[in-house]
């Protein structure tokens, strides 16, 4: 089973970009489905986007065409690059890692920040 670890997060004014990084230990990383989810205060955890072992790829629509995810399985690593952030992407970011009918394994969050 994997372990997860995400980083990169922070404050950012609107139209801004940052990087996460969900770094991965154990073996087997490039069999895992893996994803990205946030959590605003008060709402439910959402489907950011997603990388299957394949490399195919899908978005929440609030995020598309601003937002992209790539995986490196020779650093064991799922990042998210984001772009033109708004206010309403504020939201501690969890990274989860899925194989099969497994349960999903998730990191701890990192907090992202839009504001001016």
């Amino acid at each position: 089973q994997v372990r997860l670890v995400e980083s990169g997060g922070g404050l950012v004014q609107p139209g801004g970009s940052l990087t996460l990084s969900c770094a991965a230990s154990g073996s087997s990383f490039s069999i895992y489905h893996m994803g990205w989810h946030r959590q605003a205060p008060g709402k439910q955890r959402e489907l950011v986007a997603a990388i299957g072992s394949a490399f195919s790829t899908n978005y929440a629509d609030s995020v598309k065409g601003r937002f992209t995810i790539s995986r490196d399985n020779a650093k064991n690593t799922v990042y998210l690059q984001m772009n033109s952030l708004k206010p309403e992407d504020t939201a501690v970011y969890y990274c989860n890692a899925r194989y099969g009918v497994s349960p999903a394994t998730w990191g701890q969050g990192t907090q992202v920040t839009v504001s001016s």
